[in-house]
């Protein structure tokens, strides 16, 4: 079940981080509203490097996509020279 609370409860912010731990984000809200989230640094670490990883298979598969880069098994032994 998903930690939420009101931003108010900042005011007494030790308590807010003892709710947050590895895997469990406390969300913020304002007038109701998701507001903010406060994770974990190894949570937002992880996050940050999947986020890279998925960027980077993107790119992959955009340039898998693009022929005029693909070269035919003839053209790769003349370019390594065997």
């Amino acid at each position: 079940m998903p930690n939420i609370l009101p931003v108010s409860d900042l005011r007494n912010y030790n308590e807010v981080l003892k709710n947050c731990q590895v895997g469990e984000p406390v969300f913020l809200t304002k007038n109701g509203r998701g507001k903010f989230v406060i994770m974990d640094i190894e949570d937002y670490e992880r996050e940050k490097a999947e986020k890279k990883l998925l960027m980077k298979l993107q790119e992959a598969e955009e340039a898998v996509k693009d022929e005029s880069a693909w070269m035919s098994l003839d053209e790769l032994k003349k370019s390594v020279g065997v």
